[in-house]
């Protein structure tokens, strides 16, 4: 199975500190994993494949090594260790039901340092980028980086000047902002330091006792080409992934594996909805919705923000009924939704500067303009929508950069509303300007906006804690930002990175409702 579809068509949930009991047991197995010289591996991966490698359960090993899990699986199961910097290890058991396996397994060094290259994560490769720059490295982290991780095996292979122009192109068809001279920039940087000798580094993830008390249990879902966008646990206990490349909500009830894949009734519009004169990633779109994200009221209903369509979508999990409202005006990509404790519904509109704000009881729907944030910002939010739909006509062209006043401005001229939360406290409705590098409260009574500027950039997906504070992922910066609404105080933690000169791109959070 190729590791990479598996990875990217997974729902997964971390079953910690909740102490979640999803599924009966059917066997264990216990050991240690050694290093190449013998001494314990603290911190290491130990996987448990099912037989038919559709689903997956991992723990971690002790300070001495040792490990111990319990799976629901039977039959000829494959397991694996891994940690950073060590080959993966298999072996394959013919476990039973109550067996209790016995395995130990010794990780060893990499056979060519081409092996442990290609073992890295990303940020590794990308550290090799010698920037001139710090502003163009600041928008390669920002325009390169958002919707896939850039240098992974597919992206980094050696190209020409020419051949990595022609990439870059394809990627301003799906929105990556640079302008005409940070094109040649990058294209040179990436000829240049993408030159396919193996990079050496280092990884340190920083194993902790606690880690050993963890348990992942992942599922496959979808088929190669599923982007399951979103995923939430609604109060059927059920897990509700939104696949936006093939208007599906695909449904896994944790406790037996088994997955119902239900699609989202038809619209009359081409593939990829108001989005068809992009340039898409190749075979992934094939809906015409974009299910994104998702949030439950009371009655029970799934309310669903259908990025492509720009419409609100509900769904009733015992009828298994959709019901469709479009978002009025010159709505484009309706985006993270909540729900206010008054049951009312909240969802960004990230590409045309918006927040819309819907009653399920009365189904009345009112969409707010954000502040415009600048003079280009708001030729770009008047323009912007006019110019997806003239797009449209002329399917996947991407006629809509002719026009693109970024490429020449040399600034970002979007500001993209994007993740959105409430205040526990007080009710009050917060978003994030990923672009405009801002953060803004939305009095629900009133509908009065207020805006503060971030010290970092890149604010993305944020959440409160139950003490009323805004956690915020600083996507562009490394970072994580901690903002007291009482206080109007910013307090920033950089995130720590696997080896000197890496990066991280914090992209959503999420904060345990309890602890």
């Amino acid at each position: 199975m190729n590791y990479v579809v598996f990875r990217t068509t997974i729902l997964a949930t971390l079953i910690a500190a909740a102490g979640w009991q999803t599924t009966a047991h059917a066997g264990a197995f216990t050991g240690k994993v050694s290093l190449p010289d013998g001494k314990p591996a603290f911190g290491a991966m130990v996987t448990v494949f099912n037989a038919d490698q559709t689903a997956r359960q991992t723990v971690y090993t002790a300070d001495d090594g040792s490990y111990a899990i319990r799976t629901p699986y039977t039959g000829k199961l494959d397991v694996r260790a891994r940690l950073a910097n060590f080959e993966d290890i298999r072996s394959t058991v013919e476990s039973t039901a109550d067996a209790v396996n016995a395995l130990d397994l010794k990780l060893k060094p990499f056979a060519s340092k081409e092996a442990a290259s290609d073992a890295l994560s990303a940020s590794a490769h990308n550290a090799r980028l010698k920037w001139e720059s710090p502003a163009d490295k600041a928008a390669f982290v920002s325009q390169c980086n958002y919707c896939h991780q850039f240098g992974n095996a597919t992206t980094r292979v050696p190209r020409s000047h020419e051949q990595w122009l022609d990439t870059i192109r394809k990627m301003e068809g799906i929105l990556a902002m640079v302008t005409r001279f940070q094109k040649e920039t990058f294209a040179r940087i990436f000829s240049r330091d993408f030159d396919g000798t193996p990079v050496e580094a280092t990884h340190d993830y920083g194993a902790t006792a606690e880690l050993a008390k963890g348990k992942v249990e992942e599922w496959l879902v979808g088929d190669a080409m599923s982007f399951v966008h979103d995923m939430d646990v609604l109060d059927d206990g059920l897990f509700y992934g939104t696949d936006e490349g093939h208007d599906m909500l695909r449904v896994l009830d944790p406790k037996n594996g088994k997955i119902e894949n239900i699609s989202l009734p038809d619209i009359d519009l081409p593939r990829a909805g108001l989005f068809s004169g992009f340039q898409l990633p190749i075979g992934i779109y094939t809906g015409k919705h974009g299910p994104h994200s998702m949030a439950q009221t009371s009655d029970g209903r799934a309310w669903i923000t259908n990025a492509l369509s720009s419409t609100l979508m509900s769904f009733d999990p015992k009828t298994k009924e959709f019901k469709t409202y479009p978002v009025p005006g010159d709505a484009i990509y309706p985006h993270t939704i909540r729900v206010d404790k008054e049951d009312i519904v909240w969802f960004t509109i990230v590409a045309s500067n918006q927040v819309g704000r819907f009653d399920p009881k009365t189904e009345k729907m009112t969409v707010m303009r954000m502040p415009h944030n600048g003079f280009w910002r708001w030729v770009s939010d008047m323009l912007f929508p006019t110019l997806v739909r003239i797009s449209s006509w002329f399917p996947e062209q991407s006629v809509f950069l002719n026009f693109a006043h970024h490429r020449f401005l040399g600034f970002n001229v979007l500001a993209f509303p994007y993740g959105i939360d409430v205040n526990p406290k007080d009710g009050g409705i917060w978003y994030a300007k990923l672009y405009a590098n801002k953060i803004g409260r939305i009095d629900p009574k009133t509908l009065e906006i207020v805006e503060y500027d971030t010290p970092l950039g890149g604010p993305r997906r944020p959440r409160f804690d139950r003490d009323g504070i805004l956690w915020i992922p600083a996507f562009d910066d490394s970072a994580l930002m901690r903002f007291d609404p009482a206080t109007l105080k910013f307090e920033n933690y950089k995130l720590p990175v696997l080896a000197p000169g890496e990066y991280e791109t914090p992209y959503a959070l999420n904060v345990h409702p309890k602890t």
